[in-house]
């Protein structure tokens, strides 16, 4: 079994001057917390000092390790990639952009003794431009309403104890990526429980999550995703046995 509690999965396109701030960020929670954790930085084919940077905080904290694509292959490909190099029984990403407090998520890691997810929703959400709180309450109920949930949040740091993925199949790459799985797995009935984060303000750069190409990405993995649920049948897949959900399923047929 991994020495390591939880491993913290880093994508970062061309954040040279975000990605040390961010992985100082997490190693600073870790040490806050008490934490025993992982980061797996993903350089998602940066055209940048962003892999370099990388490879040489690795020098700085053991328990860090650097994964490289040789080209962008999209946030979703780089935590699933980044999910299956680390050694935690539990992953969450962090974005190399700065814009999330570790400590803010990492605190509510002793609340997976008793769900195997913990989505996160945001707050603060002033820190956010209008447009954009306009646009994630639009996504939000065209997503709740289409799967049949009722999350708050569906696109922030969420933590999965990683045995869940052993039957579940990620095929969005972009950002859809964690709606992609919130869905897979709440109607796969894992157990999960929604907590308050708060958000900070990004580093320095725009956000790619707003762009045009992002969101034409987003429509097609929505589509691709509502087929595979409801026109494949393919959303639903057996529970793992090392699971939270499996061990209180148990124990309920037990007192049955």
């Amino acid at each position: 079994m991994s020495a390591y509690k939880i491993s913290v999965v880093m994508p970062g396109l061309n954040e040279q001057e975000n990605i040390a701030s961010a992985v100082k960020n997490v190693a600073d929670s870790f040490g806050a917390l008490k934490i025993l954790g992982q980061i797996v930085v993903v350089n998602d084919g940066s055209t940048d000092r962003t892999g370099e940077i990388a490879e040489s905080l690795s020098e700085k904290y053991p328990f860090l390790k650097v994964i490289h694509h040789k080209s962008p292959q999209g946030i979703g490909a780089s935590f699933w990639d980044g999910m299956k190099e680390s050694d935690g029984e539990i992953a969450v990403m962090l974005p190399g952009d700065g814009e999330n407090d570790a400590h803010e998520i990492l605190r509510y890691l002793p609340l997976m003794e008793d769900v195997d997810i913990a989505v996160p929703f945001i707050y603060n959400k002033s820190v956010r431009s209008l447009s954009r709180r306009i646009l994630s309450s639009i996504y939000r109920g065209i997503i709740n309403i289409s799967f049949g949930m009722t999350l708050n949040y569906m696109n922030g740091t969420v933590m999965y104890r990683k045995c869940i993925f052993n039957n579940i199949t990620l095929r969005c790459r972009g950002f859809f990526y964690q709606t992609e799985l919130l869905i897979k797995c709440i109607r796969n009935k894992y157990l999960y429980a929604e907590i308050p984060c708060a958000l900070s303000r990004r580093g320095k750069g725009a956000s790619k999550a707003t762009t045009f190409k992002s969101l034409r990405r987003v429509f097609c993995d929505y589509i691709s995703t509502f087929i595979e649920v409801y026109v494949n049948d393919r959303g639903r897949k057996p529970v793992s046995p090392k699971s939270v959900t499996a061990l209180r399923w148990k124990q309920v047929e037990e007192v049955d």
